[in-house]
């Protein structure tokens, strides 16, 4: 069965490219996502959105900013994690988090987040003397606790609600619980090869040897603390009724946020709005919309400024600090002379 599958994979990487095929598959995701908000909102009511926000309790908005700075706060543990993988143990954990915090605000804000978030990293990690390729395992590493967690939440949840995925897919139920449980079992199986004996991947410099089982474990549950957040913080912003389980509006979040992942779109912006406005037809659409506004404002725009600040700050003092370093104009240019007659004097 994998020699037809790596005939496949060697045909798509020679004869079309993966990044050709990449860039079709976002176009596509976004091209239906802009066919189905157009659709969906044509008849929209601003009036009845505003009054859905106006509606929104300020204590659902303070519970639901406290989970976005909950799942903020388990994303510095991802750059964590990921330094003591390669075994950078010397980086503090302030730094972790600052690198951690601010390349994931900004990329996902800004799009194409293994770049902008690896860009930002960088930066960040160089002055630790890190250098691109351990910067780039570091991506990886963070990448792998992320789809390892998702692998998770949607496979434990379409196993436990497989109708909650049918409103993305258009799959029946019984084949969603179907594919929930193959990840299920991929994830099982990857936990057990990685648990019997130490793996690695890749080639020289770039080799990355991978966690070990219990160490997986670990990141598996630091993916779900974060989804799990992300999700609750969404649940909150939604209207009480019609009472939806939190398990569907995990299942619905993660698979929404997969979709803005794969269009590489900035924010997922218009991907993730239009899943979350499909999957949750059973809210009028003003609410669901009301809701998306909100959790973008609290999860994209606020984190975006703050990180901003900061790093700008960051930026200023490092400039400040080299300019202190630097000795004063007229020393230079009088030590310069007098430098060159003690040399004379000496021949």
């Amino acid at each position: 069965m994998l020699n037809p599958i790596r005939a496949v994979a060697r045909f798509c990487q020679t004869k079309i490219g993966w990044n050709r095929i990449g860039v079709v598959l976002s176009l596509t995701i976004i091209g239906i996502a802009a066919y189905v908000l157009v659709h969906m909102l044509r008849d929209i009511d601003v009036n009845q959105v505003y009054a859905a926000l106006r509606a929104t309790k300020t204590r659902d908005i303070a519970l639901a900013a406290l989970f976005v700075a909950g799942g903020y706060f388990t994303l510095t543990f991802y750059d964590l994690f990921a330094l003591r993988t390669i075994g950078r143990k010397e980086i503090p954990y302030r730094v972790a988090a600052l690198a951690g915090f601010s390349s994931y605000s900004i990329g996902h804000n800004v799009g194409a987040t293994v770049f902008t978030g690896g860009a930002v990293r960088y930066r960040i990690y160089s002055a630790w003397g890190l250098d691109a390729v351990e910067v780039a395992k570091i991506c990886f590493v963070a990448g792998l606790t992320f789809w390892l967690g998702n692998a998770t939440v949607l496979g434990l949840g379409v196993t436990i609600e497989p109708t909650a995925a049918t409103a993305i897919d258009q799959l029946p139920a019984v084949v969603n619980r179907g594919i929930a449980l193959v990840i299920l079992v991929v994830l099982i199986s990857y936990v057990a090869w990685v648990w019997i004996a130490p793996r690695q991947i890749g080639r020289g410099g770039w080799k990355v040897h991978l966690p070990n089982g219990p160490s997986t474990l670990v990141q598996i549950v630091i993916g779900i603390v974060d989804l799990g957040c992300c999700a609750v913080a969404m649940y909150m912003l939604l209207p009480g009724e019609p009472n939806i389980g939190f398990v569907t509006i995990a299942v619905v979040f993660v698979s929404a946020t997969m979709l803005g992942f794969a269009s590489h779109a900035p924010g997922g912006l218009g991907v993730f709005d239009a899943a979350m406005l499909v999957a949750l037809w059973q809210f009028d659409k003003e609410d669901v919309l009301a809701g998306l506004l909100l959790f973008r404002l609290l999860y994209y725009i606020a984190p975006f400024i703050l990180s901003l600040c900061i790093l700008g700050t960051r930026e200023i003092l490092i400039s400040v600090r080299g300019a202190k370093k630097l000795p004063p104009l007229h020393k230079v240019e009088t030590t310069a002379p007098l430098r060159t007659e003690l040399e004379k004097k000496v021949e």
